[in-house]
């Protein structure tokens, strides 16, 4: 009974909300004060809503403008826009027309000095400038409507990344305003053919988002991709470009990213530069770069910005540790649980040893750990930035302490669980540190039924995923396999800047030549 009373409830409600939105009428009409009223009704005149009524020059014609406080920049509209608008024509003498749209033309072309002017004809377009930030300006008599560019809320200032530090390398990281952002990557890449093609997303939100490119490099199949996938994209609200991952992105049930985020305008050009496609959102610092592959993960600015021998050593580094936070935990549950023979005597007697006494097998011991340290890693993520450090640090060291003095766990243990952890920071991408912890649990259960067999099993089967998955159309495995010998210059080693004189082969990019004059038109 109460699940009916609800139903129609509900349908009633619903029904309400369709006949006020078919109640609102989309034209504008000649009569500014129609006009104020469907915005009002529209919005449900709310506090933030500004409109003011005043005449032009020193005529009896009326116009009105219309914004949202707080969205708006209220000294560029007193100044440039209502100063203008009832002195700037009488200041210069010029008669005030009687048509509307004759007002209307020659506010735009002569008396208006802000350059962000543009007409609507339709009461959508009006309401989706006003809530992002301009303003509206209506004259009695016409059924036009002048918008002004008048966006000017408080953002925050140009800082230092915050996932992606670098000892060497630009400090400037993205914003959540999407205009800086664009002005971030033009800065970087000053080319002509650079296109930032810009759309709405979300059917309520209605985010600006911007598609980077540059035309002559980047495989046109790949650009109509993007588009495509982002066309698709219906949903109330993009809040992040997460959300816009998420939809795009080839497989939803891989724990690899598929599209890399980064928060940096400087790995955002090289990655066009390659013949990639960038995609910006307004309302978030986080970039998205597509296509990618598994050899993206590991690649960072700073390769590039250090010597070829550095640079190269750095990321050999990091392939270890990324093979150390998956696998490590495992190995140790197999050799200690069912491969005793393959440790040497000397290191067996100090594990056995440390060991005894502890009440739980290896599998439990490990499980038991490293879900401990996940929990301090959350912890610490979520409290304040001074609590969360200390929380982190201390709750550390005082736990594995506490539990080895107990005897629940052993010092080898806790010291294989600390190389893991670190280990797993030791990667540029965080989505790529999430899946290997992830991977790392399947590889420890894995070690715990089968031993090294199951290590082997589990090896195989992420090695079978990587060549299966795709990333807009190219292999994840590129270019180990298929194999692009070209490309292994910039691969686990980083050859000399002059002798990587080729853009990325399986990117098929129209200017494939990086040093010297190519054939391309970029």
């Amino acid at each position: 009974m109460l699940r009916h009373v609800f139903n129609k409830r509900l349908k009633y409600q619903k029904q309400n909300v369709e006949d006020k939105q078919n109640d609102i009428p989309s034209t504008i009409y000649t009569d500014i004060h129609a006009n104020l009223d469907n915005i009002k009704r529209i919005l449900n005149a709310p506090s933030d809503l500004i409109q003011r009524i005043f005449t032009i020059g020193d005529s009896e014609k009326k116009c009105a403008i219309v914004c949202i406080d707080g969205l708006v920049d209220k000294d560029m509209i007193n100044d440039q826009l209502i100063r203008n608008i009832q002195l700037g024509m009488q200041t210069a003498k010029k008669e005030v027309p009687a048509s509307g749209d004759e007002i209307m033309k020659k506010l735009k072309n002569e008396v208006l000095s802000t350059y962000e002017l543009k007409m609507a004809d339709t009461l959508d377009d009006v309401m989706l400038a006003i809530l992002s930030g301009d303003t509206a300006l209506f004259i009695h008599g016409t059924d036009k409507v002048l918008l002004v560019g008048s966006k000017g809320w408080d953002s925050r200032g140009i800082d230092e990344p915050q996932t992606e530090s670098l000892v060497r390398g630009p400090r400037e990281g993205f914003t959540e305003n999407i205009r800086t952002n664009t002005m971030l990557v033009r800065r970087q890449v000053r080319d002509p053919n650079l296109r930032l093609e810009s759309s709405k997303v979300g059917r309520r939100s209605k985010r600006d988002l911007v598609v980077c490119y540059v035309e002559g490099i980047v495989h046109p199949d790949i650009v109509a991709e993007v588009k495509r996938r982002l066309k698709t994209i219906d949903i109330d609200e993009v809040a992040e470009s997460g959300t816009i991952e998420q939809w795009i992105e080839d497989s939803s049930l891989s724990p690899f990213p598929q599209v890399l985020h980064t928060e940096r305008p400087d790995k955002v050009a090289n990655a066009i530069l390659q013949g990639k496609v960038a995609i910006l959102l307004d309302g978030t610092p986080f970039a998205l770069i597509a296509p990618i592959t598994f050899v993206s993960l590991f690649q960072s600015p700073e390769d590039y910005y250090e010597r070829w021998i550095i640079g190269s050593l750095l990321r050999m580094l990091r392939y270890v540790a990324a093979s150390f936070a998956v696998f490590l935990p495992a190995l140790y549950i197999a050799l200690v649980s069912f491969h005793q023979g393959m440790i040497p005597s000397k290191l067996a007697f100090s594990i056995a040893g440390a060991r005894e006494g502890v009440p739980f097998p290896a599998i439990i011991e490990a499980l038991m750990m490293e879900a401990t340290l996940e929990l301090l890693r959350e912890a610490g993520i979520r409290l304040p930035k001074p609590i969360g450090q200390t929380i982190g640090i201390v709750g550390g060291l005082v736990i594995g302490e506490a539990a080895v003095q107990a005897g629940i766990v052993s010092p080898v243990m806790i010291v294989a669980v600390a190389v893991t952890a670190i280990s797993s920071f030791a990667i540029p991408s965080y989505g790529a540190g999430i899946a290997f912890r992830i991977l790392r649990f399947g590889t420890m259960l894995a070690a715990g039924i089968f031993g090294l067999y199951g290590i082997i099993l589990i090896y195989i089967m992420i090695n079978i995923h990587i060549t299966r998955l795709k990333s807009f159309g190219i292999p994840y495995s590129t270019p180990f396999a298929p194999t692009f010998y070209r490309d292994w210059k910039d691969l686990v080693i980083r050859a000399p800047i002059t002798v990587m004189s080729k853009r990325p082969q399986y990117m098929q990019t129209g200017d494939d030549t990086r040093i010297g004059k190519g054939d391309g038109s970029s």
